[in-house]
């Protein structure tokens, strides 16, 4: 299979720092805006890049489930490898990708867990077999087979027939930046960047080369 010659142009759209808010999050919540209103493919999809316990960088794809004026919300297991990641090295790097509008916004910053009562509002509004998996599953841990899960997800279901409580090990990080940068595809590969930097508590905004 040869891969050399897949290339894509863009054009669709460009950015300077004058398009930019002055504060990132704001920026970004007008691009997730975009994402929505153009109905790209899982607009809320995030991978999520942290350094393991043995110093190994590892990813994975979650969903964004808030973004406010502090930073970016995701949900959960707190033993799974992500997880124990984060309770070594409390810093990750979040990438989110929309092809369709031919961008990329990368985030960088300090990783805190929220706190119960906001762990335990979202997970009280989640539908009742999400929360059933959320105490079946032992994230990230071997098992024989799927029947495994199967099994603890029934066990659970008759434990908490009407309503499940949040398991312990499961809740909320939000990822505080202090680096937020926006790409925009751009014909010829010279790409837009627009990045973010905190400096002695202002946002500065600079312009990458592609």
């Amino acid at each position: 299979m040869d891969l050399h010659g897949i290339r894509e142009d863009y054009s669709k759209r460009q950015l300077s720092e004058e398009d930019c808010a002055a504060d990132p999050l704001v920026q970004f919540e007008q691009w997730l805006n975009e994402a929505m209103t153009a109905q790209v493919n899982e607009p809320t999809a995030v991978n999520v890049a942290a350094v393991g316990t043995d110093g190994r960088p590892n990813s994975r794809m979650v969903l964004l489930k808030e973004v406010n004026s502090r930073g970016f919300v995701f949900f959960t297991n707190y033993q799974s490898r992500k997880g124990q990641s984060l309770a070594a090295h409390p810093f990750a790097a979040l990438t989110f990708f929309w092809p369709e509008l031919e961008r990329q916004v990368r985030v960088e910053g300090r990783v805190e867990k929220l706190d119960a009562a906001a762990s335990d509002e979202y997970f009280a509004s989640r539908p009742y077999t999400s929360r059933i998996g959320a105490w079946a599953s032992e994230q990230s841990s071997v098992i024989a087979d799927k029947s495994v899960l199967v099994k603890r997800a029934a066990a659970i279901g008759l434990k908490h027939p009407l309503n499940v409580p949040r398991p312990p090990h499961w809740g909320g990080y939000i990822v505080i930046p202090d680096l937020v940068e926006f790409w925009q595809g751009r014909p010829s590969r010279l790409h837009d960047r627009i990045r973010y930097r905190l400096s002695d508590g202002l946002w500065l905004k600079e312009r990458l080369a592609p």
